[in-house]
C-alpha cells in the first residue's frame, strides 16, 4: 500500500459519523446494509450518510451494489486489512516482540477458524 492511500483511508475514519458507519458495516458482514438501513441506525439523514459514504467509497472501505430500489454497502476488509498492515509493517524494526502484543490482541476477534482433527 502507499503512503497517499493510508492517508486517504486514515482521512476518511478521521471523522465521527463515517467511522461510526464503517464500524456498523463491519459489525453487519458479509451481508452489508442498505444505505436508507445504516441512516436509520446511525440516526442521520440520508443525503448527509450518502455524502459520507461517498468519502469511505473514495478511499477504498466501502463497496455498493444496487439491489433494487435500495443500494447496499459493505466494509471492504480486505482493503482495511491494507491500511492496518501498513501501519503495523515497520512498527517492530526486526524485533517481532515489540509488535506481537498488538498482534495478539487482534486475534480474539480476527483468528482465523482451524479445523480440528479427528480423532480415529
Amino acid at each position: 500500500m502507499e503512503s497517499e492511500q493510508a492517508v486517504l483511508a486514515l482521512a476518511a475514519l478521521a471523522q465521527s459519523t463515517r467511522l461510526q458507519a464503517f464500524r456498523m458495516l463491519v459489525q453487519h458482514e458479509p451481508g452489508g446494509l442498505a444505505a436508507g438501513e445504516l441512516a436509520s441506525l446511525l440516526e442521520v439523514p440520508q443525503n448527509t450518510l450518502s455524502a459520507h459514504l461517498s468519502v469511505l467509497a473514495r478511499a477504498g472501505l466501502v463497496t455498493s451494489q444496487r439491489h433494487s430500489r435500495s443500494i447496499v454497502y459493505r466494509a471492504d476488509l480486505s482493503q482495511f486489512r491494507e491500511v492496518a498492515l501498513f501501519l503495523l509493517q515497520d512498527c517492530c524494526g526486526g524485533r517481532p516482540e515489540v509488535c506481537a502484543p498488538v498482534i495478539e490482541s487482534l486475534t480474539p476477534c480476527c483468528a482465523p477458524k482451524r479445523k480440528e482433527k479427528s480423532r480415529a
